[in-house]
């Protein structure tokens, strides 16, 4: 029996303990989840910079064994809709400036802007053009509906009396485009990108198409309080070449990178992390160290970000792998935990082990003095056979319960009342048999 009551209570022990475990684990992974293996990110057309920056992106996830899966999409309109359609599955999106803002669309963070992105519009006539009005008649390719860069050139051209009415507006984008131009579909191409875009970097080399340039980009700044002025050097393309021939005013905007407010964490940092080091670098149009920046009048820029900015990756991100980091948070967590709740425990444990040894001691002196009462209320009881075994039965239940030393005087305190309480009873069973004989 008592090697069953001894597995019994190790069975109970782990039970136990298992129960806590599980408990603490489900509650970190509530709180503290890993983060996600694959994540999507919607980009844009092929040979759009938004497409050529998506794939350095996706190559630098896989370091960290993420998977980053690219949508292509139209451009900044659809990506913006993808990102507030939680059935969509897109949690990141490269984005225009001008496009929407954080009032039209709740729910989505900026991780910053990464770089500056130009308006280029390139045309293959022998005739130099240096107006807008020029293109009046022309057949454009502006980009597919739902396109950034259909939406900016409707607004930018529209400005210049080039419309759907005046002008044939047609919906190639990207290398499309670049074929539609090349095989004379097209005779204007109005497209958005970097210079090391596929599509732009194609126009830039061709020397059978021009450039035409914003002589007055800084008024369509005032007019457009989200675009910039750039500057395209002369011969910064080919100096041997001497492409361009002239400095080349231009017009662009900001590209940013917009996020789910609901995309953990860890991902957010490796997505910063990622932003550095593809756009940190000097380019035609930026700086060393000019992006990626917390700057962003049309969305709330995520708190992450601007600590990322301010300070820099987390000491976890430093030094340790993504897969990693989430474990040493929640090991983390248990330690603090540990401390908040074993420091009070530290000190209220001692006084409620001390209460209880006290509790139980009062509890037995309870049951003495109840006793003690009953024969002393009937001196001519005759049941003390029965009180002399209540009163060992106290004492046997005293003898079996453990006791720290500092409570050794009243245990013993209160075994000597036991001893009273049956001599008190022997002596009244011997006075009543005394009596019973006379």
């Amino acid at each position: 029996p008592m090697l069953g009551s001894g597995w019994s209570g190790l069975f109970k022990g782990l039970a136990a303990v298992f129960c806590i475990v599980s408990i603490i684990s489900l509650a970190l992974i509530y709180f503290i989840p890993a983060p996600p293996s694959k994540v999507v990110m919607a980009t844009a057309f092929k040979g759009a910079s938004f497409e050529y920056y998506g794939r350095q992106y996706r190559d630098i996830f896989a370091r960290s064994n993420v998977k980053l899966e690219l949508l292509e999409t139209a451009g900044g309109v659809e990506n913006v809709a993808l990102l507030q359609d939680p059935k969509s599955g897109v949690q990141i999106a490269f984005v225009t400036g001008g496009v929407s803002d954080g009032k039209h669309a709740s729910g989505i963070l900026s991780l910053g802007t990464v770089y500056n992105q130009p308006y280029w519009i390139f045309y293959s006539s022998t005739e130099p053009l240096d107006r807008l009005s020029q293109l009046k008649g022309k057949r454009i390719a502006v980009g597919p509906e739902g396109s950034g860069t259909r939406l900016s050139a409707e607004k930018i051209l529209g400005k210049g009396g080039v419309n759907s009415e005046t002008a044939t507006l047609l919906p190639f984008a990207g290398l499309a485009a670049v074929k539609a131009l090349s095989d004379k579909k097209v005779d204007v191409v109005w497209i958005i990108g970097s210079p090391d875009a596929t599509a732009v970097k194609s126009f830039l080399g061709n020397p059978d198409v021009r450039l035409l340039g914003f002589p007055m980009a800084e008024a369509f700044t005032r007019i457009f309080p989200e675009l910039v002025r750039l500057v395209l050097p002369k011969g910064v393309v080919d100096i041997d070449r001497t492409i361009p021939d002239d400095d080349v005013p231009l017009i662009g905007t900001t590209s940013k990178v917009l996020v789910r407010s609901d995309l953990h964490p860890e991902i957010v940092e490796l997505l910063l992390q990622t932003m550095t080091e593809t756009h940190s670098g000097p380019e035609i149009f930026q700086r060393s160290g000019e992006f990626p920046n917390s700057t962003d009048a049309e969305y709330p820029v995520a708190a992450t970000a601007i600590d990322y900015y301010k300070n820099g990756p987390s000491f976890l991100r430093r030094h340790l792998p993504l897969w990693l980091s989430v474990y040493v948070q929640r090991a983390i967590a248990v330690l603090v935990a540990g401390i908040a709740i074993g420091l009070p425990l530290a000190h209220y444990l001692p006084l409620l082990y001390k209460w209880n040894m006290r509790r139980r001691l009062l509890y037995w002196y309870s049951q003495l003095k109840t006793l003690e009462a009953s024969f002393d209320a009937s001196p001519s009881d005759k049941r003390f056979t029965e009180k002399q075994a209540e009163v060992e039965r106290i004492e046997d239940a005293v003898s079996h319960i453990r006791f720290p030393l500092t409570f050794s005087d009243q245990v013993y305190n209160l075994r000597s009342h036991i001893d009273i309480v049956r001599r008190k009873i022997a002596s009244r069973t011997n006075e009543s048999g005394r009596m019973a004989a006379e």
